[in-house]
């Protein structure tokens, strides 16, 4: 596999990348004591227009659930006693969130959730027309008829967990971030995709211009850079699990082109980033809802990530799923599916 990032990520991402930025060389992931919460900028380096240095790779992979467990009522937080139990048995499962060389720890803050609002640190209730279109989509996929039934992650189209908005889970739990006065870059390798957003105050484009990564716009706000993001294609995102931790339990997401994503990217220290986001989709979802993930910086380059699976697959699941149809047209007339 090729190393950083590739080829098509960096010729992208090259004419961003040359304009120039103070980049802070970065060095090997560290753990932050935990309860660490204020930012303490000043400790972390600064580009050449005085912000704060977002550049460099970042693991977000980290044991704490998406969605408070229901054993733990109303409790916000853990013990530093259970969080080194939850991180003593992680480290006797085999590994696979990481790749590479990354075993994900828990949350600095020693949350129960991920999601910070609603309070409850659960996922919000759909609406009725959320509901609806979340079955007709679950349907589709079961049924397979055609590709475009099958979700964005499956065809090759979008990375599982990269969003937007990023949420850990599965593997390949990496972003590297570029930023210019200019422009800001996100990219993930899980389907090498380059989201390069411009900081100079231009408006989004038309709403009849969707994109699946929807349209993404940044601007300060103070020692925060705050990224909207609007525009979305009625299909949704690249994520169909919200919970990628427990992907076979965890919640099915279909946003509609009314979605709107913003996140916040906040150094908390040189070495740790809180990445927030808040999803606003009134025809999906009752009511706003935040998540914040912690990243931790790493000197490991990325790793090109190959969909093959997707590329070559497509026609064995439509096969096999008109296979499965015959067979069940013929029994139901006791005929032969041949």
């Amino acid at each position: 596999m090729g190393q950083d990032l590739s080829f098509r990520g960096r010729r992208r991402v090259a004419v961003i990348v040359a304009v120039g930025v103070a980049v802070a060389v970065p060095v090997a992931g560290q753990n932050p004591a935990a309860g660490s919460q204020a930012s303490s900028s000043s400790t972390a380096s600064r580009t050449v227009d005085g912000r704060p240095d977002l550049g460099g790779v970042w693991f977000f992979g980290t044991l704490t659930p998406l969605q408070r467990p229901d054993r733990l009522g109303d409790r916000t937080h853990l013990t530093d006693e259970e969080i080194a139990a939850i991180e003593d048995r992680a480290a006797n499962r085999p590994q696979f969130f990481g790749l590479f060389a990354h075993t994900p720890r828990y949350a600095f803050d020693r949350r129960t959730s991920l999601i910070v609002d609603p309070a409850n640190g659960k996922v919000p209730a759909r609406t009725p027309a959320g509901e609806a279109r979340q079955a007709e989509r679950d349907a589709a996929r079961r049924a397979a008829t055609d590709p475009e039934d099958l979700p964005p992650y499956e065809r090759c189209i979008q990375g599982f967990n990269a969003g937007p908005p990023i949420i850990p889970g599965g593997y390949n739990q990496h972003v590297q971030l570029f930023q210019t006065r200019d422009h800001f870059v996100i990219h993930t390798e899980m389907v090498h995709d380059s989201r390069i957003v411009p900081l100079d105050g231009r408006p989004h484009p038309p709403s009849d211009v969707r994109q699946w990564n929807g349209s993404s716009r940044a601007r300060w706000e103070g020692e925060t850079l705050v990224v909207t993001s609007t525009n979305f294609r009625s299909e949704g995102t690249g994520t169909l699990m919200l919970d990628g931790n427990r992907a076979r339990t965890g919640v099915g997401w279909s946003p509609d082109e009314n979605l709107t994503l913003v996140e916040r990217f906040t150094l908390v220290d040189r070495d740790t980033l809180s990445y927030e986001w808040t999803i606003t989709d009134p025809t999906v979802w009752t009511t706003p809802w935040t998540v914040s993930v912690p990243m931790t910086r790493t000197d490991l380059p990325l790793y090109e990530y190959a969909c093959h699976e997707g590329n070559h697959d497509m026609a064995n699941i439509l096969t096999a799923e008109r296979s499965l149809e015959a067979e069940a047209a013929a029994s139901s007339t006791g005929g032969n599916p041949r």
